[in-house]
């Protein structure tokens, strides 16, 4: 931390100095301080050829940038994908060239012709003062105006393109995080949990504080005191079937070096910013590698995930006039879902369990969307990393948000280190979901459209009996 503040510091007395040698700033020159202004500052900008200049320059434009009101924020992303897209005397030149000569000078020439200058002016941007971050708040802007304006995913590609090879896994840090960790950090994490809220200061030290608990965040150099993506860890002596058994104040504490299974049961990435740009999977091969230095007794690592997309699915489902994936009788006794008190009903609860369950099975190894996609996004993210869908559980997390999303259904992900190469080729070369036995049998595709309910496998199914049980009930938020 301490370096980055020096190279910061460094960064911004460059910058100071800079301002001496421009002619015109954007507050300055005779464009007002309109977009024209600062449309002039960012052609200035892609010109010149003096770095504290332009690290000057560079900062002007986006102090401007950040007083903008929405209108203006717009118009600015607009103005970037009018006037900065790629020269198109070049670029037509070059593809003449390459047609004449496919060489490898002509290729490379008609490769920098079709870069769009707002890319090179994204570059110069970073050079200012805390520019990585003013960039990722900017990309934040433009997600939100691109559902406006479709023609906007142009820059928004752009500004992906970069933050691919800025927030490479190479520059990230890998930092735990715990009780003594600085209190603004500690604030981050309340903040960006977004899967199983935190409350209060006290139930963060619940999930920091004990021997049995961990919690790792990447950070980039540049933005030492703003986490990327963090994951909070259990570490127990067996999977999990509900996350009440992970969070209640009163459960049994394990002893680190008793522990045998580390159980990843919340991952928020933190900055909306860099949507589409992946951590998670270099995240979770990090943490279990630190782990098992730490802990040599580790031999199973497993996560408690949420279903976020189950419950739309369903609904489509059942409001479809015909399904491949309902049978009459089962649309019939899905009924009972209307019924908001389901879950505390005993007799509702104990019909629905083996159904959703089935279900849930169902929606995860054949669920797909228009183009051949697995629905769930949570499950796509574990299943590409290579993990195995190991056990669905039932009623896991009765917070509102899951039973919204999920009717309360959550899953365990395995990572077996052995097999997790095997598992991600085959979901990323042929979409297959790699699934434990039990979980195949809850579902086989050859009887997909008729009753998919055998009798529940008690190694495929928990939480049999959470129905009845309404003091259970977990309050946590479910966003992901």
């Amino acid at each position: 931390m301490n370096s980055a503040s020096f190279f910061s510091d460094m960064l911004q007395a460059i910058t100071d100095r800079g301002r001496r040698f421009l002619s015109l700033s954007p507050r300055e020159n005779g464009a007002g301080n309109g977009l024209g202004a600062v449309e002039a500052a960012c052609e200035t900008l892609l010109t010149s050829r003096g770095e504290a200049s332009g690290m000057a320059l560079a900062k002007e434009i986006m102090e401007r940038w950040e007083q903008l009101e929405p209108v203006g924020r717009r118009e600015f992303m607009l103005m970037l994908l009018e006037r900065f897209g790629p020269d198109t005397v070049r670029l037509e030149r070059a593809i003449d060239r390459y047609r004449a000569e496919q060489t490898p000078a002509a290729l490379l020439e008609l490769h920098t012709a079709a870069e769009p200058r707002r890319q090179e002016l994204i570059r110069r941007l970073n050079l200012a003062p805390k520019g990585i971050s003013t960039l990722v708040r900017m990309r934040e802007a433009l997600l939100t105006l691109k559902d406006e304006e479709p023609n906007l995913a142009a820059v928004d590609a752009d500004f992906a393109h970069l933050f691919t090879s800025w927030f490479n896994r190479g520059f990230l840090l890998l930092w735990p995080i715990s009780w003594s960790t600085p209190a603004d950090i500690l604030e981050k994490i309340i903040r960006y949990e977004a899967v199983h809220q935190i409350d209060d200061w006290d139930e963060l030290r619940r999930r920091l504080k004990p021997a049995d608990r961990r919690c790792f965040a990447f950070f980039h150099p540049q933005l030492v005191d703003e986490p990327l993506i963090f994951v909070e860890v259990a570490l127990t002596q067996d999977m999990p079937a509900a996350i009440a058994d992970v969070l209640r104040q009163d459960r049994a504490l394990v002893q680190a070096e008793d522990a045998t299974t580390a159980v990843f049961y919340s991952i928020s990435n933190c900055q909306r910013g860099l949507r589409g740009v992946s951590f998670g999977n270099f995240l979770i091969k990090q943490v279990v590698e630190d782990l098992r230095r730490e802990l040599p007794r580790l031999n199973t690592f497993v996560t408690l995930s949420p279903v976020p997309g189950f419950a739309d699915w369903l609904s489509r489902e059942r409001r479809a006039e015909s399904s491949d994936m309902l049978s009459a009788d089962e649309r019939s006794q899905l009924e009972l879902l209307d019924d908001p008190q389901w879950p505390d009903e005993a007799e509702a609860a104990g019909a629905l369990r083996p159904l959703l369950t089935a279900l849930t099975a169902r929606y995860l190894l054949h669920a797909r969307s228009t183009s051949g996609r697995i629905i769930d996004p949570v499950a796509r993210f574990h299943l590409g990393n290579g993990a195995r869908l190991e056990r669905i559980n039932f009623l896991a997390d009765r917070s509102p948000r899951a039973m919204r999303q999920a009717h309360g259904m959550m899953v365990n992900y395995l990572y077996k280190l052995d097999d997790i190469e095997t598992n991600h080729e085959a979901f990323a070369a042929r979409s297959e979901v790699v699934a434990a036995p039990a979980v195949r049998r809850l579902a086989p595709a050859s009887r997909a459209g008729r009753s998919l309910v055998p009798a529940a496998s008690p190694k495929a199914v928990a939480g049999s009996k959470r129905g009845e049980d309404p003091e259970k009930k977990d309050n946590k938020e479910l966003t992901q």
